[in-house]
This record gives C-alpha cells, structure tokens and sequence, in this order.
C-alpha cells in the first residue's frame, strides 16, 4: 500500500482533535462527577502507542490534581492476582481497540478494588467501556494503518481533557482551540521530515531523547520508527540516558532530540556532551535552527500533541526512503492480543 493509509489516516488528525476540543467542557464535566470525594492518586493502565500516552497523562494528570499518577504494573492483576486496596483511587484503561485482554481485566479488577474506572478507547461497545465506569470514546474513526497515528494524538488530547476534570491545568482554551489548526500546519510542512529522514539513511540505530512532557513524543517516536522502518530506535529520558547508555553513543551516532522553547541547561549540557562524544544530533523544537521545527508559543503541557505529529512525519519518511511500506510493517498486526 506504500503508505498511503497511514498518510489518509494522520491528515485526519485535525478534524479528529477538533471534535474532540468541542467535548471538551462535556468530557471535564462528566470526569468532575465521577470522582471520590477526597482522589487518593491516579493509576494508569496501557500497553504500545497507548503506554507512550500515558507517560504524557502522568506529567498532566499528576499536575492539575495534584495527586500521585502512575503506571500500573498490569501483571500484579492479571498474573499475580494480588488484591491491592485502591479505594479513592481514579483507575484509567488506555486502549484504542478497546479489546486488548490485560486492559480489560486490570481495569475491571481495579474497579472491583475501590477504583473509580474511565476507559478512553476508539471502539463504541468495546470490552474495555463496558468494565468502566466512564467511557471517553475518542470518534477518530477506523484505523487501517498499523502504525497509530490519528488515535495516539487523540487519546493525548482525551488525556488532556480528563486532566481538565480534574483540576486547574497549565493552558487556556484558546490555547486548546489552536491545536487543530497548528496540526494542519504541520501536515503541509512535510520538507523536514524528508530532510530528517535523509540524514539517517543507512542508519540502523538511533536515541530518541525528549524531557518531561516530551518525553512521552520522543518514546512515540522511537516507536513508530522500529514499527515502520526496523531501526532498532530507543526513547529515553535525557537523565535517564546519562546514567550509562550514553557509553553506546560515539563517533556519528545518530541522537534526535525533543526539546521545548523553554531554555533547559541541563538539556543543553546533555546536547553538548553528545556533540563532544562525536553524536549527529538532530532536533525538534520551537527553537531556532531545528532539523524539524515546532510552532512557538503554545503551552509546554500541550506541544507534546505536535510533537507526536512531527515524528509520524519522520516515521513514514524514513519507511518510505527505505522502500518499506509502514501501513503494514511486517510481523505487526493492528491489536496485539496480550493477556
């Protein structure tokens, strides 16, 4: 298919992430009503592209109600079957098919242990809306394409908006509004990612780097890139990567870096030490001078969305230069069956 679902599939995205801007008061409202009088914490559960949003719900959800948030080990209910008290607790199920198995039975076991449960899921009538106590369906239509595009940017905004529900969050909805129209932006600049995928010819590894909320891009990221292309890509946190994997990195080891507009010394200091170790780094950003620029001037909480949209550009580029087809990567099928 040369890619053509995955293309069709990421220009939806603007149209997808408007609609779901429009819930954006509904979505709050009815997340505001479902929670315990005094919220313990926060447990997130998913698995692939769903897991990599979560790492944004953390930052979002842990920021407006302030509150521990955190990935849930699925296999401590699934496996282990431990009963856990999570009384007070708000239990989240991330799953665009709706039907992964261990989703399904950790979200309802954790309801079945005190937790408030919201699915936030693409399926209407999903196995995982109906262990749930709120269903925050994303309507971003079928998804052929292997690799997520449209549903992993709108779960990111789902996650947004239950943030939204829960306490004061770190933008405004003019801010909020933009988005769609900045994604169309993106979409029509496709000159980078063509740049970008250029450089990497031939690579067969790459860091994927991005701090704190964008974190959450640059894991995106390096998967999408191992999913469409076969580069063994690996998203890691700058801290993170400082802590001995940095010893990998040498002479014309290929780094892309997700970087915010704020400045970040310890950002900075982890760039320069890769150009000393003789790294090709590349990166996207607000900043002046990106490989793959982002727009300036939107919230930090919310520039991980575009960030995402940019490393679907880079994925499908590289796939492409590579003569691979990222509708259908092989050996991938579009809902893994864990358990």
């Amino acid at each position: 298919m040369n890619g053509e679902l995955m293309a069709a599939e990421m220009a939806e995205q603007p149209e997808v992430l408007h609609r779901l801007v429009e819930r954006r008061d509904e979505v709050a409202g009815r997340v505001r009503a479902l929670m315990p009088g005094s919220l313990a914490g926060i447990t997130l559960l998913a698995r692939g592209s769903s897991d990599n949003a979560a790492i944004y719900g953390r930052y979002i959800l842990e920021m407006a109600a302030r509150r521990p948030v955190g990935l849930g080990a699925l296999s401590i209910h699934t496996l282990y079957r431990a009963p856990v008290d999570l009384s007070g607790y708000l239990a989240v199920g991330i799953s665009q098919s709706g039907e992964t198995p261990e989703i399904v039975t950790a979200l309802g076991r954790l309801g079945e242990q005190g937790a408030c449960t919201v699915a936030i899921v693409n399926s209407v009538g999903s196995a995982l809306s109906a262990v749930a106590g709120l269903t925050v369906e994303l309507g971003a239509g079928e998804e052929r394409a292997v690799p997520a595009t449209k549903t992993v940017t709108a779960t990111l905004l789902a996650l947004a908006l239950v943030a939204k529900g829960l306490g004061v969050v770190a933008w405004n909805d003019t801010e909020l509004g933009s988005l769609p129209d900045r994604v169309s932006d993106l979409l029509a600049d496709q000159g980078c990612a063509e740049t970008v995928a250029a450089l990497l010819d031939g690579a067969d590894r790459l860091i994927v780097t991005g701090r704190g909320l964008l974190l959450a891009a640059a894991l995106e990221t390096a998967l999408k890139l191992r999913e469409t292309s076969g580069i063994l890509a690996e998203g890691i946190s700058p801290a993170d990567l400082r802590h001995g994997p940095i010893a990998a990195v040498g002479e014309g080891f290929p780094v892309l870096d997700f970087a915010a507009e704020a400045a970040d010394p310890g950002a900075a200091e982890l760039l320069a030490l890769l150009r000393e170790r003789g790294a090709r780094v590349l990166t996207v950003g607000p900043a002046a001078g990106a490989a793959c620029p982002l727009p300036r001037g939107l919230a930090p909480a919310l520039l991980p969305i575009l960030a995402v949209v940019r490393g679907q550009q880079l994925a499908a580029a590289v796939a492409r230069r590579r003569r691979l087809d990222p509708d259908a990567p092989a050996g991938l099928t579009k809902v893994t069956p864990t358990h």
